[in-house]
């Protein structure tokens, strides 16, 4: 209620009050939002600075592993470059390992050089010059052996085709890749250690037929090697995981053996290889790296109240900035509106005194900027205003009145001179008997004429029409025919005098062609929208296109020029008296015939259209 009322008192009539509120809440509103855009431009500044060390760290890991990866590729393709090697390779996949030895001893009288192509001792120097790696394993698809290779020379062989065995369907299962250990393969290994990621590469046999699996563990904790020099550059921490989602490696050592709460690895295989920040829940942001060769992920976790801290110091300014901005912002304008209201008052004090009829009131304001050039305004209109009712305004209407009368005047003795000339021509060809007939009618037309009527109606002009054809259908006899359509109830509509009897003079005197005997006129009346329309339709010689632009342009002249006074009389008279709107139309072809459309206002008779 309370606000309502002052709403009503100082804001709803007051135009500089609600220009003062409009003002602060834009002003304010743009500090808020500029500050806002600021403060959101200056922490991502820092968030993307973060994020970029942290995935440089993150690719320095990628690159890590992949090289671990390549390692074991080359390793593998060492095996198959030496066929002797690789043929005892798959001799131990396939057979025993007491038949293996057998198989050495028959190698060691054959070869020179056999003790190079020994798979323990090949798979020993792998481990030795590669500390990375924990375990070698070969299986073999056919025969269903796993042989393990481990460090200081140890090797341990046992057949999965047992009880209780699930390492074939894991071999048969798992691709080429880098993976989490099987837990069936770590059981049978003894390898039990967390910290362990697996490389896989199938083996092939000379017929390109896959033989069995070649299985590389190696140590997690040395993939921190490759954060040693991003030590201090970047925050959060960096895990990897599998394709299955596993965690293979986790620099801070808290997730082996878990689920990673922030990352739904299903979907990460289907973003962008490159992908960027993304939000996790309202606690991190996540950084993502897609190796789809090797078929692991890498995450960089970065706690989002970690970041924060570094761009606190950053808000707390901007807040304070935004406070003083917003305080000049409202304090200066409303010293200079409360100045513009004071004089703006005294310009609608003196208003009010010129609608009272006080026309010698003066504005006294000598200041030279907008609301004193108001101020003088005001003077100068009053004392134009005084001149003008004195003389010009008196005068004009005068000129009006007098332009009208002339207009009405300067149509009859033409219209007469032309009528009278026609009969006279006739009276001196013939001597007929219905020259008696034409003065007859000519005669009630001129009464018709000479009469004045305080309502003039379409009734009463459309009757002067039907004499003055009358007369010609009399000169013409066969040869000119006419018809006058109009719906009775139009009979009253105000029309302006002498409209359209001077488009019918015009075609007789330039349209009708007298070696025809189907010359033919058409008057016809509607009412459309408030607006009643004379269409003069007649089938006589047309007017040519050019001179047919000449008569339009002619028509819409502002001064007159002594052609066409016929058309030019109803033309102007019309727009005069109604406006714009209303006047005649042409349309013409040559040899076809002409239209010509009257349009006036559509209303009972008045006292003015006599004028």
């Amino acid at each position: 209620m309370a606000i309502g009322r002052i709403y009503r008192n100082y804001i709803k009539n007051n135009m500089f009050m609600r220009i003062l509120l409009i003002f602060t809440f834009i002003a304010i509103l743009t500090i808020v939002i500029l500050s806002y855009l600021m403060f959101s431009s200056l922490s991502q500044s820092i968030i993307n600075k973060e994020v970029t060390n942290q995935r440089a760290a993150m690719e320095s890991v990628s690159q890590y592993i992949d090289s671990r990866y390549e390692s074991v590729e080359n390793l593998a393709r060492d095996m198959y470059r030496n066929e002797t090697l690789f043929s005892n390779i798959t001799f131990l996949m396939e057979h025993p390992y007491n038949e293996y030895v057998q198989h050495r001893m028959d190698q060691f009288t054959n070869e020179s050089n056999a003790y190079a192509t020994d798979v323990l001792q090949y798979f020993q120097n792998a481990m030795d010059e590669n500390s990375d790696i924990r375990n070698i394993m070969l299986y073999s698809s056919e025969r269903q052996y796993l042989s393990m290779f481990m460090p200081n020379k140890q090797f341990k062989q046992l057949s999965t085709n047992v009880a209780n065995s699930f390492i074939p369907e894991v071999m048969a299962m798992e691709s080429k890749g880098i993976s989490a250990p099987n837990y069936w393969v770590r059981k049978a290994a003894g390898q039990w250690d967390r910290a362990l990621y697996a490389v896989r590469i199938p083996i092939n046999n000379k017929l390109l037929k896959n033989s069995g699996q070649f299985l590389v563990y190696l140590d997690s904790n040395k993939i921190s090697k490759a954060l040693a020099t991003y030590k201090n550059s970047y925050k959060g921490s960096i895990v990897v995981l599998s394709a299955a989602g596993n965690v293979i490696f986790d620099s801070e050592g808290k997730y082996y053996g878990k689920k990673y709460p922030y990352v739904d690895i299903s979907d990460s295989f289907f973003d962008d290889p490159h992908a960027g920040l993304t939000e996790s829940g309202k606690d991190m942001y996540i950084n993502k790296l897609i190796s789809t060769e090797g078929g692991y992920v890498v995450i960089g976790a970065v706690p989002k109240n970690e970041i924060a801290s570094s761009y606190a110091g950053t808000r707390q300014a901007i807040i304070t900035i935004s406070a003083i901005c917003i305080l000049f912002a409202i304090l200066f304008p409303a010293l200079f509106v409360a100045n513009f209201a004071k004089r703006t008052n005294r310009i609608i004090r003196f208003t009010r005194k010129v609608k009272n009829g006080d026309l010698t009131a003066r504005i006294d304001d000598p200041r030279e900027d907008e609301l004193g050039q108001i101020s003088r305004s005001f003077n100068d209109m009053l004392d134009e205003l005084n001149l003008y009712i004195e003389r010009v305004y008196k005068a004009e209407i005068k000129q009006k009145q007098t332009e009208l009368v002339a207009l009405q005047a300067r149509i009859n003795p033409h219209f007469l001179y032309n009528t009278l000339e026609v009969i006279r021509m006739r009276a001196i060809s013939q001597g007929a008997k219905d020259v008696g007939e034409m003065i007859y009618s000519l005669s009630v037309l001129f009464k018709s004429l000479v009469q004045q009527k305080k309502n003039y109606t379409l009734k009463d002009e459309l009757e002067a029409c039907r004499l003055y054809l009358e007369l010609f259908r009399i000169r013409y006899k066969e040869k000119f025919s006419y018809t006058i359509h109009y719906d009775p109830a139009l009979a009253g509509r105000a029309v302006m005098k002498l409209s359209l009897q001077p488009i019918i003079e015009n075609y007789i005197i330039h349209g009708i062609q007298k070696e025809r005997f189907d010359n033919h006129l058409s008057i016809q009346i509607r009412e459309e929208d408030g607006i009643l329309i004379a269409v003069i339709a007649d089938n006589g010689k047309g007017i040519d296109p050019q001179r047919l632009k000449e008569i339009r342009e002619e028509l819409e002249k502002p001064e007159e020029t002594g052609h066409m006074f016929g058309l030019r009389s109803v033309h102007s008279r019309l727009r005069f008296l109604y406006g714009s709107a209303y006047g005649i139309e042409i349309q013409s072809r040559p040899g076809e015939g002409t239209v010509i459309i009257v349009r006036y206002p559509s209303r009972e008779g008045t006292d003015a259209e006599h004028v």
